[in-house]
């Protein structure tokens, strides 16, 4: 099931760059709308229980206070400041994974953002280790679980990862190939 978590990723003709997740939550957040915004439920993103021991735990709710999210919209530039690569995603917790995985896979693996953001995703949110149904899913599952991971696999639908790569004639855009979105240009 799809959330109400959407990300973009915009390069302008003048090379100004914005990177934007937004979050109404679940779909259709608190079931309020305001002047035509659906209003979100965000408030779900803070600790259930805000008093552990007497004690207020971190992630309480308070005025002023924003819930712990993972939103990773980022934008990342080269040592003069030149943008390189653009990335974010929908995904709840996993969203950081997802993220740093496709970073790794652009920055690091020298991928296209296409084919970072289409490898099967594995993900560790102090849990089980989970990895997305694939043709190695079952090999990297056997090691992981030598090195003493619990490993679970699933269909991880809920990333929708949108890259844009600046390269030497221009830029290149992506969207997850595991939900809608598109990459368009000029």
């Amino acid at each position: 099931m799809l959330h109400g978590t959407s990300h973009m990723t915009i390069v302008d003709d003048t090379g100004e760059v914005v990177a934007m997740t937004t979050s109404v939550e679940t779909g259709f957040g608190a079931k309020i709308m305001a002047k035509g915004f659906i209003l979100n439920n965000t408030l779900t993103d803070f600790s259930f229980q805000p008093v552990r021991d007497g004690k207020p735990v971190a992630n309480a709710p308070a005025p002023g206070k924003l819930p712990l999210s993972a939103m990773s919209p980022t934008i990342v530039f080269d040592k003069k400041g030149d943008f390189l690569v653009s990335v974010g995603s929908p995904g709840g917790p996993a969203i950081i994974d997802y993220v740093s995985q496709i970073l790794i896979g652009i920055l690091d693996a020298k991928m296209s953002p296409k084919a970072a953001m289409s490898m099967p995703h594995e993900i560790n949110m102090n849990g089980p280790t989970l990895l997305e149904t694939s043709p190695t899913a079952d090999a990297l599952a056997a090691q992981l679980t030598a090195k003493g991971h619990t490993v679970q696999t699933s269909r991880m639908e809920g990333s929708g990862l949108h890259s844009i790569q600046k390269v030497k004639d221009g830029y290149i855009g992506a969207a997850d190939p595991r939900r809608d979105g598109i990459a368009l240009g000029d």
